[in-house]
């Protein structure tokens, strides 16, 4: 079992954690809401864990411009 971080704007794979010695509450799981949860965090069928989070270049580009976010997918 291993969680396996993709960015919810480009789906670039931003990084993965392939030993689950780790806990909810260390990964942060347990401050977001039971919404937030069912958006970001998806169980696939061999037991590992999709987290949707942001890449750097998707955070930078939100900055830059905040219209963005109300877009799903702004990289093109």
């Amino acid at each position: 079992m291993a969680l396996h971080y993709h960015c919810r704007h480009c789906g670039v794979k931003v990084g993965s954690i392939d030993k689950m010695t780790v806990s909810s509450e260390q990964l942060g799981f347990d401050h977001l809401t039971d919404e937030e949860r069912q958006e970001m965090i998806t169980y696939q069928q061999n037991g590992d864990i999709q987290i949707k989070t942001i890449c750097e270049d998707c955070h930078d580009a939100l900055n830059r411009y905040p219209e963005f976010h109300q877009y799903e997918s702004f990289i093109q």
